[in-house]
């Protein structure tokens, strides 16, 4: 077990949803899944009510950070973060919008405070936010405003990357319709993505020299020009670009031959050029022990690599080796000692 200076803060996410019943299944299996101590930041009666549906015994004491490291052994730690929080799995309450981002906001104040190592996000339902005012296209974006605001004098480009055993990638465009992808692919996007991913994956991840293998965008990376003209266009000037600033870059490849064993060997993260090209590989060579990382931002985020999954939550049924794998990681990518 990686040892940490201060605890995880973790976010409840969608509280109709599976976050709070891992939370409370990691919890209960400390020990045998090789956890780092975290806390929780929510109301503590909500999580009280889940733990007795799902029959977890385990207590949990409402705590201070500061008192989170010392109660783990005993408790889960949870910081009272809102208003109380109805327990209803499987059915969205509007009223509990406020306390989904406001858990992920103290989260991040946490971590700037000295308070926790690193954040860790349970699945959020964007449209039940949307329906209570929230902005951001998503998760990944508000944290990068929420770095933004709180390291001001700090460069703040989230970039998601999922990051599994056998595989990481990351995608250049991500939440966008894939009419979109073609007018929104840019040599700049590239570069800039790219940029970041060489930078993370050397400093929190003790890559050295990172091999970044890019996809072209059409199949066959556009066969010359033959299948479509933005291979050669956009992202091969890209990989000129990065390779003369000694970023090891190659490409672009046939996304349809780079994902096998044997490719998997020539390169440490696969940049693809739009959300499901690289996203539908990861997840199927790793579904439930892959991470979603945010890479780019001022602070550590970890999250499990999967939604809130409505209709598991509340039955015991939801498994919890992907928000392991995500509290173990953000503990190493926080202790780089550890890498």
């Amino acid at each position: 077990m990686v040892q940490l200076p201060v605890p995880l803060a973790v976010t409840c996410g969608e509280p109709a949803g599976i976050g709070p019943d891992l939370i409370l299944t990691a919890f209960q299996n400390r020990a045998e899944l090789g956890l780092p101590p975290f806390y929780v930041r929510t109301d503590p009666a909500f999580l009280k009510s889940r733990a007795q549906r799902l029959g977890i015994s385990e207590d949990v004491a409402a705590v201070t950070p500061e008192e989170a490291r010392a109660t783990f052994a005993r408790a889960l730690p949870v910081v009272p973060t809102g208003d109380p929080i109805a327990d209803t799995p499987g059915t969205e309450d509007p009223m509990s919008a406020a306390s989904v981002v406001g858990s992920i906001r103290a989260c991040v104040i946490d971590v700037k405070e000295g308070h926790a190592s690193a954040v860790v996000t349970n699945p959020i339902n964007k449209a039940a936010l949307y329906k209570a005012g929230f902005t951001y296209p998503g998760h990944t974006e508000y944290l990068g405003a929420l770095g933004s605001e709180l390291w001001a004098c700090t460069p703040c480009r989230p970039v998601m990357m999922i990051a599994g055993p056998e595989l990481m990638v990351i995608p250049v465009t991500i939440h966008i319709p894939l009419k979109d992808v073609p007018g929104t692919l840019t040599g700049d996007l590239i570069v800039e993505t790219a940029r970041i991913a060489d930078r993370d994956l050397k400093t929190r991840f003790g890559i050295t020299r990172p091999r970044l293998a890019l996809c072209g965008l059409n199949p066959h990376a556009g066969e010359n020009g033959a299948l479509g003209r933005e291979d050669e266009e956009i992202i091969l000037p890209a990989i000129d670009r990065l390779l003369a600033e000694g970023i090891e870059a190659s490409g672009p490849f046939p996304a349809d031959t780079l994902f096998h064993p044997e490719a998997r060997k020539a390169y440490d993260c696969a940049l693809g050029m739009y959300h499901d090209q690289v996203l539908v590989p990861a997840k199927t060579i790793g579904f439930d022990d892959a991470v979603n990382v945010t890479l780019g931002l001022p602070f550590i985020r970890t999250s499990p690599d999967h939604g809130t999954a409505y209709p598991l939550a509340g039955t015991g049924k939801a498994r919890v080796d992907s928000f392991a794998a995500a509290l173990r990681l953000a503990a190493v990518l926080a202790n780089p000692k550890a890498v």
